[in-house]
């Protein structure tokens, strides 16, 4: 359904509880830092690596303290959900955050590189709940089209925040690498304004047990395996743009920085023009993988730098709108008592779709003897997935909520 559609039945309908700017920014802070647990330490790998060189498995244990979180994340996300529910958006999210500052200034004063993997892994934990937390959040406070510039500003600051982060960390691993940790007691200044500044959520009326339902989970199917797709579209580009440079024969770091910052920049571009466009998510979810996909195709077709940089730019203005518009039907299929399971659920597949990205690009390298031939190969897929969907967009939303899962 539209996200313009009419709401759940015990859904807020107006915005009283999240009065002022300071909520909302707030949780736009609270949904980067997952983002910086992704993207901090990655300048300081190689000094990690040379620091564990005598620990057995260093070679795969020192890569793991980047990307266990994000694992963490994808399969805890369901069960934070769940927590959210029963316990209450604000508390858990308050706690999680103090949480996430002790797990992750812990390899400063850790020696063992398995205790390192070890907080990693409890990190991961602890932004699964502030990630569940911060889009249920949102989903509490607003409706309509001002939920709809929330989401998609929680984009712009997601890839805004990564590239911020990344310069962060190189700056701060010339201190050596456990340097960057100390970002981490971010955590610390945020959990007390949280405390302080969010309302405590409540439902606009309790339900009656005519009222009462199981957990929509059909319902929800359908966009979250969309969310598992439209996550690997949405990282291809930052996560392999480096390595089609490459193979084009670019090797300087300037300039790869640069093409990098021009696709942060559009993905942005993409979240901004997500606000301006008609109030219907569903419906222009097959226009937005068309974009992703044209953008695909030209960086899969040429063998020019110019075009590649070019692809890379449409492709991020396509997932700058992809990732709200995804986001946005899944909040719209959910009431107030589901809203947590259902944004974990939803959280799950994305990060799902962020770690399998890489993967299953090598996997389609290894076949197709390129990485521009497998990104190419992405772009058709996009193009099928946009033509599957797009019957599914003209049916009544009453109509597309029965068939799911097999509906956006």
């Amino acid at each position: 359904m539209p996200a313009s559609a009419a709401l759940p039945a015990h859904e807020h309908t107006q915005d009283p509880v999240a009065g002022g700017k300071l909520p909302a920014v707030l949780l736009m802070a609270g949904s980067c830092l997952p983002i910086l647990g992704a993207v901090l330490i990655a300048p300081v790998l190689p000094r990690m690596q040379d620091h564990f060189r005598d620990v057995p498995g260093n070679a795969a244990l020192v890569p793991l303290v980047l990307t266990v979180p994000a694992l963490s994340l994808a399969v805890l996300a369901p069960f934070a959900g769940a927590l959210v529910d029963r316990l209450g958006r604000k508390r858990l999210l308050v706690a999680a955050t103090v949480l996430y500052t002790l797990f992750g200034t812990a390899p400063l004063w850790l020696s063992s590189l398995y205790t390192i993997v070890a907080s990693r892994v409890l990190v991961g934990i602890a932004e699964a709940v502030i990630m569940t937390c911060c889009t249920t959040l949102i989903g509490d406070y607003y409706t309509g089209r001002t939920r709809d510039r929330y989401l998609a500003l929680q984009t712009m600051c997601a890839s805004a925040s990564a590239t911020l982060f990344f310069v962060l960390g190189g700056a701060l691993g010339s201190a050596g690498w456990r340097a960057p940790f100390w970002l981490y007691l971010v955590g610390v200044l945020l959990a007390p304004a949280m405390a302080r500044a969010l309302p405590t959520p409540s439902p606009a009326s309790e339900p009656t047990a005519a009222d009462r339902r199981p957990f929509p989970l059909r319902r929800m199917a359908g966009i979250c395996l969309l969310t598992v797709f439209g996550a690997a579209v949405f990282y291809t580009v930052p996560v392999e743009m480096s390595y089609l440079m490459d193979d084009l024969g670019v090797h300087s770091t300037g300039v790869v920085g640069a093409a990098t910052a021009l696709a942060s920049a559009a993905t942005v571009l993409g979240s901004v023009l997500f606000t301006r466009l008609a109030d219907r998510a569903r419906r222009r979810l097959p226009a937005v993988l068309v974009v992703c996909a044209a953008g695909f195709v030209l960086m899969g077709a040429t063998d020019h730098l110019p075009l590649l940089i070019a692809g890379a730019v449409v492709n991020c203005v396509g997932t700058g709108m992809l990732l709200p518009s995804l986001l946005t039907v899944a909040l719209s299929r959910l009431e107030y008592a589901d809203r947590g399971r259902g944004t974990g659920l939803w959280t799950s597949a994305f990060f799902l779709g962020e770690f399998a990205c890489p993967l299953v690009l090598l996997a389609a390298t290894s076949t197709l003897g390129t990485l521009a031939s497998a990104v190419l190969l992405l772009g058709v897929l996009t193009l099928l997935v946009s033509a599957a969907l797009l019957p599914l967009t003209r049916r009544a939303p009453k109509t597309l909520a029965q068939a799911a899962p097999e509906g956006v």
